[in-house]
């Protein structure tokens, strides 16, 4: 099992890269995010890896932290969310966004990824938003939270207060997911006993600011 890589970028494409490491080439692909963050060619870099193998192909995935490492890891649980879905999840969305799509059940934000439509999106929210605050909060190989957001450290969107507040502003005309960050961190900031309509005024403020 090839966990990590450390070399030298060889080359690029529109998905993938080939890292030279002690003179072999290993082909990776990857998210655009991760490619981005790869540098220029003939620098030095280090990813983490997964290793898919089947009975007539074996595949390297690369990833520029343990956070995208790990949703990939997740996003692949789910049915009809293959490896090449969860990296374009991952090119238009970072794990935080990823972690607050799914408990804002944002379908529109996860739609943004070619490969998913609403169903798939429904799906994905159904299977995983329970699963945010345990992953968000893994620790990683530095000891910090991976992903860690104000949204998976708050009660999830179904839950009373904040998921009336959210809707509220919704109807407003705010996007769900900016709504959703927006009550969420104010939920964190005055307490559980806060009530929808301090939520509602807290968040509007949040958003205006």
């Amino acid at each position: 099992m090839i966990a990590k890589l450390k070399g030298l970028l060889d080359s690029t494409g529109l998905d993938w890269a080939i890292i030279d490491v002690g003179g072999v080439g290993y082909l990776v692909s990857a998210s655009s995010r991760t490619l981005r963050r790869l540098g220029g060619t003939g620098e030095a870099v280090s990813v983490l890896t997964e290793m898919w193998v089947s009975e007539d192909k074996m595949q390297l995935f690369a990833f520029a932290d343990v956070a995208e490492r790990d949703w990939f890891r997740l996003l692949t649980t789910v049915q009809g969310v293959g490896a090449r879905v969860a990296l374009a999840v991952l090119s238009v969305l970072s794990p935080e966004q990823i972690a607050q799509a799914l408990m804002a059940q944002d379908r529109a934000a996860l739609t943004q990824a070619d490969g998913v439509g609403p169903k798939l999106a429904t799906r994905m929210i159904s299977e995983l938003k329970d699963k945010v605050p345990a992953l968000a909060l893994a620790p990683t190989a530095a000891g910090t939270p991976a992903g860690k957001t104000d949204a998976a450290a708050a009660p999830p969107a179904g839950n009373g207060a904040v998921a009336d507040a959210v809707s509220a502003l919704v109807n407003l005309g705010y996007r769900r997911l900016e709504a959703f960050a927006a009550v969420t961190a104010c939920a964190a900031r005055l307490g559980p006993e806060a009530g929808v309509s301090e939520l509602i005024r807290a968040g509007l403020k949040e958003l205006s600011a």
